[in-house]
């Protein structure tokens, strides 16, 4: 069983790769090439995560961007160099380098398709996803390392394969659900659902309630040093305020206390909060974000001690 399911998320994941990564070039060929000159807008850019959590494991990846053609942030075409520490458990950094393929598109102004597609020289890792423009429904697949020690010195990676879809979706309330599988290096394989229910309180503000609920089985529970209990159960209220200003910038703030379970032990507190600052999308000549996450739950650990908290920011700008 466990053979087949490795098999099964590889060529998922193979296919997803192949199919994103082909997009590109395809969707190149169809645009007018008496104009391609006109329309080739070259950019350059930058990242950085950093993560922490209380455990003292800290990655910190800083990325170039090399962009031949970007058209904002739903369409464009370039390369991408990382530079990934890793520090499991407050100890020595562990250094990697990446390299990756990084395009993104559209189809019949329908679909919006993204490929983050590349390796740091031991195995294929990145992001792909194809969504309605919507954001109604979305297939998505995603490759990378595992954050613990045996993780980064023993090459221990996860796939994930998944998609989600709006079941209910109205002028102030939507219902939508997400189901995964995340294949882990060795035997065990994560089962995901998760739903999320939303209901906006007043559109002027951008104010909605909502509740958040995640559910996973491991099917080899414990196998190497990261969290992995046989059941998890998440049920978290939240409330956020998303704003858009006068000129296109986005803002939000989320704020989230629930209740989480696994197996063997008692119901503990979830927490979340989220910050966001976004430039207006519409724009062609500049891009850059800033977000800030917290939550007492990740692939290293949850409990009502534990804190994991994020920070990431970019900037790509036209030439």
């Amino acid at each position: 069983m466990g053979n087949q399911m490795n098999r099964f998320v590889r060529s998922c994941a193979l296919a997803c790769f192949i199919a994103f990564a082909a997009a590109a070039p395809a969707e190149a060929q169809s645009i007018d090439r008496s104009h391609r000159g006109d329309l080739l807008q070259p950019a350059l850019g930058a990242e950085l995560w950093m993560s922490s959590d209380s455990e003292k494991t800290g990655v910190v990846k800083l990325t170039g961007r090399a962009l031949w053609s970007f058209e904002g942030p739903a369409n464009y075409q370039g390369f991408d160099v990382e530079r990934a520490w890793f520090s499991p458990e407050g100890q020595r950094a562990r250094e990697q380098t990446r390299a990756y393929l990084d395009v993104a598109g559209a189809v019949a102004g329908i679909w919006n398709w993204s490929a983050k597609v590349g390796t740091n020289g031991s195995t294929v890792l990145g992001s792909a996803s194809i969504r309605a423009s919507d954001w109604s429904k979305e297939l998505f697949v995603e490759r990378e390392i595992v954050e613990t020690p045996r993780g980064v010195d023993e090459g221990i990676y996860y796939t994930l394969v998944g998609a989600s879809a709006d079941l209910v979706s109205g002028s102030r309330d939507t219902l939508s659900a997400m189901g995964s599988v995340q294949k882990f290096t060795g035997r065990n394989a994560r089962l995901q659902l998760r739903g999320t229910y939303v209901h906006v309180l007043k559109p002027s503000l951008g104010l909605s309630i909502q509740l958040r609920s995640r559910y996973f089985h491991s099917t080899v529970p414990g196998e190497f040093d990261y969290y992995s209990p046989r059941n998890f159960i998440q049920l978290t209220p939240v409330v956020q305020m998303r704003r858009f200003d006068g000129a296109g910038w986005m803002y939000l703030i989320a704020l989230g206390y629930g209740t989480q379970r696994a197996t063997g032990t008692r119901w503990q507190a979830a927490r979340l909060a989220d910050l966001r600052l976004e430039s207006p999308r519409s724009s062609r000549r500049l891009q850059t974000f800033a977000e800030l996450q917290f939550s007492n739950n990740s692939l290293l650990g949850a409990a009502a001690n534990y804190s994991y908290v994020v920070a990431r920011l970019g900037l790509t700008a036209s030439l």
